[in-house]
């Protein structure tokens, strides 16, 4: 058998779906003379580095493939004869997987109920719910939309199991929660309250029932509901507040709550005491190590109540009773001290700070404590600071607070993928010392995001276009890699969402385009965000207008009008108000002698609707058409006016020009201008008077060939003469030059 060219006889399907992290095969077998060599690549893209061939080169094997292995590869097989190939894309696809589920909730009846689960997936999955096995539908009080459900003013009804169901084509999952509706009514505890106010201080009085729903709440004092008034009044929490107390006060108050379940009450007993008031206090001393002092405190109190003392040193209380102690208390309420300490200090600076472990919102800190300078360290403040915040930030801990006996803490409310240094502050009872010596600087795990998209508009535009734009997220909330923004948006009226993913973090618009739907189509537009971890939220709907198409109208009622041999007025009526509405127009103009293709357009500045078009031949016919436009294109030209400019002004000048003086007159006379065949009519005359050195012209009109003028004393003054016709000016004669000075008149 001779030589022959290949021919793929065995292939790989057009397309693979792969399953993320197993191994794919894609097999290409071919058959000619002489047997011809296989090479393999990948379209756009390189292939991956871990791939390996087998089997002559007739089997391209990739293991734990991943989500950047898709695409399209292409097997080719040559020899001397020639060559063939053949393209199939690999698809690799997840199932979904779970980033937040919901949890058991128990809720007021009344209260809204807001859950929310979000799965990762490819292809991307969507999420239905179920109540007790049975899909859940949305209505007026339950909407559902990406996973998030929300149930308005729950009822007892609504009590029961739901599940969040997260799919694609390759598979589901499922996480499940209880919602129990929760309806009692209202029992207080304890009953009744006893509670004493200070003489002129404020006083709160406190009503919390268990019930729900929520009670109305009533207060009375007797018999008599109490009424608000400038010094009682009822806050929002219920509780009554009493402004300026007084022995008036005091008495029995009664809160009642009631429910659609029952009512109940609660009494609180009030009495009215006066203040406390210290008459003698501890005040500073200084001693030698080894002297005794004596600290005294007195003070004065209402009669009907007993006063007990307790003596602290550095915030913690004294015991009298431990043996060998060298503090002594006695009936007086003084105390003795025996040997006194030196004067303490605020806390030196902790030991190195370790940071022992890392999530992607928290930190587990440990440190050595400092020196105390004989004041034993209260407290410590965890501080960070990171490339977003100005210097160093003090932390949310868990515990909070920190105590000073405590070495070791945990730094909350971090942000995600966030370079982050870490120091400790230690304070006691005297102030606060100096920071540790920085962490080393270390990087929270990456989370999916979770701040959407603020200032999301739009408008404007191409012709069918829909523009979409957002302000984008700092990359302190990015929260990860491969982070981008998915567009969602739906005309308005209908139900399902188009989703557009864009994936440059630092992108602010996008840009829909779609022939089908009109100019200033309103459409419910939402921008999320997500990263290599999931998606994140998405920003509130808003309401953005696709663009405005160009003027569908020609302008009506166009008149053009000749005004001089070099210019034509030209004025119209705008079109019909409504979508694609012009912000300007244009004005084309020919000669009729010409083609319109050769003439020339002229815009305005806006939406005016007139123009004088200037700098035209004189004695010719043009033709006119005004069209509207705007940001989108133009539209449709009026129907052709037509306009002839006016003969041009004659070319002769007034000539022989005679002048006579008469005391502070000057007559002049000259020429009649005659007018050629090709030249308009003469009207008029005009008599141009201007002072010497200056702009300002005076200007005298007649109908014949001649003009008196009244001359200002002290000046010289320059006269010149045209002709004024239907097309215009004519040229100008010859000048003449006047001196004024002292009521005579001198002319040269």
């Amino acid at each position: 058998m001779g030589e022959y060219e290949p021919k793929i006889e065995v292939h790989f399907p057009l397309s693979v779906p792969a399953a993320r992290g197993v191994t794919v095969r894609l097999e290409c077998f071919a058959l000619g003379n002489p047997v011809p060599t296989i090479t393999w690549r990948k379209m756009n893209g390189n292939i991956p580095k871990k791939a390996r061939l087998r089997k002559s080169q007739a089997v391209l094997e990739i293991p734990n493939v991943q989500l950047e292995d898709s695409g399209t590869y292409e097997c080719k097989a040559e020899n001397p004869r020639g060559g063939t190939a053949f393209k199939g894309y690999l698809q690799v696809y997840t199932f979904p997987q779970w980033i937040s589920t919901i949890n058991d909730s128990q809720l007021d009846s009344g209260d809204q109920l807001h859950w929310e689960c979000k799965a990762t997936g490819k292809p991307r999955p969507t999420y239905r719910w179920l109540r007790n096995g049975e899909p859940l539908t949305p209505q007026s009080r339950v909407e559902m939309v990406n996973g998030e459900l929300i149930i308005q003013k729950v009822q007892q009804a609504d009590s029961g199991m739901y599940q969040c169901v997260a799919e694609n084509k390759y598979g589901a999952i499922y996480c499940s929660a209880e919602l129990n509706i929760l309806a009692s009514p209202p029992v207080f505890s304890p009953n009744p309250v006893r509670l004493i106010a200070t003489l002129g201080k404020d006083m709160l009085l406190g009503c919390r029932p268990r019930a729900s729903p929520k009670p109305r709440v009533t207060w009375r004092r007797g018999d008599r509901r109490i009424q608000p008034s400038r010094r009682i009044m009822l806050l929002r929490n219920n509780t009554l507040r009493i402004i300026n107390s007084s022995r008036s006060d005091e008495g029995n108050y009664v809160c009642r709550a009631e429910n659609q379940f029952g009512s109940a009450e609660m009494t609180a007993m009030l009495w009215v005491k006066e203040a406390m008031r210290v008459d003698l206090s501890p005040s500073r001393v200084e001693v030698t190590v080894g002297e005794s002092v004596v600290l005294s405190c007195r003070v004065s109190h209402d009669p009907s109540l007993d006063v007990t003392f307790q003596w602290l040193l550095n915030q913690q209380p004294l015991n009298f009773q431990q043996e060998g102690g060298h503090f002594e208390y006695t009936q007086t309420v003084s105390i003795t001290l025996f040997g006194y300490y030196m004067i303490p200090r605020p806390p030196g600076p902790p030991g190195v700070v370790i940071v022992e472990e890392i999530t992607d919102t928290t930190a587990t800190l440990s440190w050595s404590g400092g020196v105390d300078n004989h004041s034993p360290i209260s407290s410590y403040n965890l501080q960070a600071r990171s490339p977003f915040s100005l210097g160093w930030q003090t932390l949310r801990t868990d515990p909070e607070p920190v105590t000073g006996d405590m070495e070791s803490a945990m730094a909350v409310e971090l942000n995600p993928w966030v370079d982050y240094e870490f120091r400790v502050v230690a304070s006691n009872a005297i102030g606060t010392g100096d920071p540790s010596t920085p962490s080393r600087g270390v990087r929270t795990k990456e989370a999916v995001p979770s701040v959407a998209p603020a200032n999301v508009s739009g408008g404007n535009g191409r012709r069918h276009e829909l523009v979409i734009s957002w302000e984008p997220v700092s990359e302190e909330f990015q929260n990860g890699e491969g982070f981008g923004y998915i567009v969602a948006f739906r005309a308005n009226g209908t139900r399902g969402w188009k989703e557009k993913m864009v994936t440059s973090a630092d992108s602010t618009t996008y840009k829909y385009r779609d022939e089908t739907f009109p100019p200033l189509t309103p459409f419910e537009v939402k921008v999320g965000v997500y990263n290599n971890k999931g998606d994140g939220p998405f920003s509130g709907v808003v309401t953005v207008y696709s663009a405005e198409g160009e003027p569908r109208e020609a302008p009506s009622e166009v008149k053009a009008s000749s005004t001089s041999s070099s210019e034509i007025k030209v004025t119209w009526r705008p079109p019909n108000p409504g979508p694609g509405r012009p912000r300007g127009y244009e004005v084309s103009y020919w000669k009729d002698s010409e083609q319109e293709e050769s003439g020339k357009r002229k815009k305005t500045a806006g939406n005016e609707t007139s123009m004088a078009l200037t700098g035209l031949e004189g004695n010719r016919v043009y033709l006119i058409t005004v069209r509207g436009f705007n940001s989108i294109g133009q539209g449709p030209a009026s129907t052709a006016s037509t306009a002839k400019t006016r003969k041009d002004p004659p070319v002769q000048p007034p000539a022989n020009l005679v002048w006579i003086q008469e005391g502070t007159n000057v007559s002049l006379n000259w020429d009649p201008v005659k007018s050629k065949d090709n030249e308009s009519d003469v009207i008029g005359y005009k008599v141009l008077l201007s002072q010497e050195g200056r702009v300002h012209n005076q200007v005298v009109r007649t109908i014949t060939p001649s003009a008196v003028l009244s001359l200002p004393e002290g000046g010289t003054y320059i006269i010149e003469v045209r002709a004024v016709s239907e097309g215009g000016e004519g040229a100008t004669s010859s000048q003449v030059r006047v001196l004024t000075s002292s009521g005579k008149t001198r002319l040269w």
